[in-house]
Formats: structure tokens, sequence, C-alpha cells
């Protein structure tokens, strides 16, 4: 095979070396039909239009009837964005000879190119009517292509789906038709397509995987599942129907067989970082953070740089209640991205669980600040100040809150909660029944952050009173 590559090579060097002479007239030899189309070709492969202009043109001046020349030129003239010139051409070439297939695909690209899709349809339905068997399914995947260029999506579906219905086991179409029913949201055209198929082809596992993917773009699961488990009883080593059923699984909520799918497809495949970390996510919802943690890290050695995930394995170390832990793993994660509001969130949690408060409060108020109308960020730094004793600091951040957030009740309880700590219970009862009268069921919250609210009287008097109120 060596060989014969290095003897085309060298034939191809004396062809350019006698065309060159030509083009001087200092060659006596002569140049057929199909040795210019390799020149022109060659200099396309080199992206040197320009002389592969030239040739063609040389070319034709010697063969001025060939419609493989022509539609060469075409293709040429296409690659300079000469698109008018290049319709000219190849109305030309289709008076020399309409049954190459590279005319058709030339005129469809070029109807696109000049946005007249209408006319591009109109020469690929011609096209269609013109071409069988192998012919035909060339033609189709060609077309494909240059639609896909066009951003044609659909007319790309189109035509790999038609290849499917002229050859219902052709397995380059059933790969491409998947990605391209997922990307063009062709689901339904799908499964009536991939059912047909079966009728016929019942063991084929590539059409079974197709279907179960059609019907996981619906969030039709239980029946993507089914399809999934034909595809594997056909192929047992079919990681991506492994795969695929995995997601589905947790989709329904059902980790542990997620989590058996998962594991059949590490063991089918080379490693992967997104595996590693759907099975941490099933860990996590089977409540065994210690075993999401291990998938985290396995995730992490194949993905070191993701922050989220370092994120993920804090959120384990939080479940345990490993405090100083977390905070090491969400650290590195806020190195990447110091700002983001879940991380300072869980940071600040952890913080003020070892009562370092100032380390808290730093990290909640960057999530304010992230999120300035959310109550619960406004929420996680008032209940840390108030666990911290700085009542002066919980009552200006709970009027600050009460503001932004389009005047929530909850911080009217704890702008009370925080008079009350500052030794000011006259203003503490004035905004307790301020908040009583907007929201009297968010009292628990005021509770909450003023446990030993009922040793005040005058409180306990207002509370009685509210409820008496409340009662007519």
């Amino acid at each position: 095979m060596g060989e014969s590559f290095s003897e085309d090579k060298d034939n191809l060097q004396e062809l350019l070396l006698l065309y060159e002479q030509l083009k001087k007239g200092q060659g006596r030899g002569y140049l057929e039909e199909d040795s210019f189309e390799r020149i022109i070709v060659y200099y396309q492969d080199q992206e040197q239009f320009k002389k592969a202009l030239e040739a063609a043109r040389f070319a034709l001046e010697r063969f001025p009837y060939s419609s493989p020349l022509k539609i060469k030129l075409a293709d040429v003239l296409i690659a300079l964005r000469r698109f008018r010139d290049a319709k000219a051409v190849l109305e030309e070439a289709a008076l020399l000879d309409n049954r190459d297939i590279n005319l058709y695909i030339l005129q469809v690209e070029v109807f696109l190119a000049l946005e007249l899709p209408i006319h591009a349809h109109t020469i690929h339905q011609e096209a269609l009517g013109l071409f069988e068997g192998e012919e035909r399914i060339e033609l189709l995947f060609e077309l494909a292509d240059v639609y896909d260029d066009y951003e044609e999506y659909e007319r790309v579906f189109e035509c790999i789906r038609d290849v499917l219905e002229s050859d219902p086991t052709n397995e380059e179409a059933l790969y491409k038709i998947c990605f391209w029913t997922d990307f063009t949201g062709q689901n339904e055209e799908s499964i009536r397509l991939h059912q047909s198929i079966l009728e016929d082809f019942p063991y084929s596992e590539l059409a079974w995987f197709n279907l179960g993917a059609a019907y996981q773009g619906l969030k039709l699961y239980e029946k993507a599942i089914d399809a999934y488990q034909y595809a594997i009883a056909i192929e047992e080593k079919f990681d991506y129907a492994y795969r695929n059923m995995g997601d589905a699984l947790i989709r329904l909520r059902r980790y542990k067989e997620a989590l058996e799918a998962l594991q059949r497809v590490t063991e089918l495949t080379k490693p992967e970082d997104v595996i590693f970390e759907a099975m941490g996510f099933c860990y996590e919802r089977l409540k065994q953070p210690a075993q999401a943690r291990s998938q985290y890290r396995k995730a992490v050695y194949l993905r070191p740089d993701d922050s989220l995930l370092h994120y993920k394995i804090a959120v384990t170390y939080h479940t345990e209640r490993q405090w100083e832990r977390a905070i090491r793993q969400i650290e590195t994660a806020l190195k990447r991205f110091p700002r983001q509001p879940d991380y300072n969130k869980l940071a600040g949690e952890c913080y003020a669980r070892l009562g370092q408060w100032q380390q808290a409060v730093d990290h909640l108020a960057l999530v304010v600040r992230s999120r300035p109308k959310t109550a619960a960020s406004w929420e996680a730094l008032i209940t840390c100040l108030f666990q911290a004793g700085d009542h002066a600091e919980a009552c200006k951040q709970s009027a600050n809150a009460f503001t932004a957030t389009g005047n929530k009740p909850l911080f009217l309880y704890y702008r009370a909660a925080a008079f009350f700590g500052l030794s000011q219970p006259a203003q503490g009862l004035e905004w307790l029944e301020k908040a009583l009268n907007q929201a009297p069921k968010l009292l628990k919250k005021f509770m909450e952050v003023f446990p030993s609210a009922l040793q005040h009287r005058a409180l306990v008097d207002l509370l009685a009173k509210h409820k008496r109120r409340r009662s007519f």
C-alpha cells in the first residue's frame, strides 16, 4: 500500500509539472480530462483556490464540453463565494449531462448560498427522482452535509430519515439520526421511523437505542428504558444504552437501578468524569455521602479544574457535619469563582457551624450582593448575625432586606427580634405588631432567632391580644 501511495504521489507531481509546462507553452505532452480533475482537486485540497480556478479554466479551454470539468469549476467558484457565476456554470453542465450527482449537490448549495431555499428544495426533489440504490443514498448523505453547512438542520434530519427509509439497516444513518433527532427535537418522527424499522428488523440494536433516545427526548422515561433493555438484550456490551438508561432511571428517581446501569458503563468503557459524577449524584440521593464523595473524587481526578465537583464534595462533608473538611473543598472551588453564590452560601454555613462568625458573615454578604432580591440569601445572613450576637447589624440588614425583597414581612419579624436583642423592647413590640398584622404564620421565624421571647411579659401580652383579635 505504501508503494502504491508513493507511485500515485509521484504521478501527481509529474502531472503538475506537465501542466505548468503546458501553461507556458513549453510542453509537448497531453493531459487527459481526468488528469485535469486531479490537478484541480489537488489545488482545492491545498486551499489554493485561485490556482484551482486557473487550472479549471485552462482545462475547459481544451475540453469545452466536459460536464465534470464544468462541475469542478463551479465547485471552485463556490469556494471563492462567487455563487452566481457558479450557478451559470452549473446550468451549462446540466445541459451536457444531468446524471452527475455532484451537479445536484452543488446546485442545492448555490441556491442555499443565494438564500433561495425553495429552489434548493426543488433541485433536491428532482435529484431524488433520478437516482436509486447506492447513488441515491450517497446523494442524501452529501445533501445532509450541505444543509448542515447552511444551518438547515431540519433538512439534515429529513435526508438521514430518507436514507433509512431506503436502507433501514444503514449503520451510518442509524448513528447520525440519533444526534439529529435530539438536535432538531423531531422525536415523534423518529419514533414512527424506528417503530417501522423494527417491524422488519426486530434485532437492530441501533434502532432500539434510537427509539429509546426519542422516547427520552419526550420525557417518556419508562418507554425509553424498555427500548434500551431490548438494545442491551441484543448487544449486551452496548455501553451507550446503559448510559442513557442510567440517565432515564435518575429522572425517575430510581437511583439504585441507575447505579447498576452506570456501573456497567464503567466496566465497558474507559473512565469518564460525567459517569462518576452521575454515580455520585445517585449516592447522594440515597443518603450515602461517603460513597458519593468517592465517585466525585474519581470525577475530579479526570476533571481537576472543575470547581463544581469540589463544591459537590464539600456538600457531602457538610451532610456528615465535617465542617472543616467541607471548608477546604469549598475554598478550592472559591479560588476559581470567588463570587459564586452557592459556593459562598455553603462556606458561610460551615464557618457559622465552627463559630467563625466574621468569615461566615463575609461569605453570606457576598451571596446577598449576588442575589439581592432573594429572601433566602438575606435570611441566611441575618440569622447568622443573630447567632453571632450582632443585633445592631441584624437590625440594619433586616431593614435593607425588607426594601430589597419588595417588603417581605419576614424581615419585620427579624427587625423586631433585633430591637429586643438591643434591649429596646418598645421598638421591638412596635415592629412585632406590624409583622403580626401582615403575616401571623411567620411568628415561628421570630421565635427561632429570639427563643427567650416568652420571658418578656409585654411581648406575651401582645401575642395574647393578637390571638384574641384573630379568634373573632
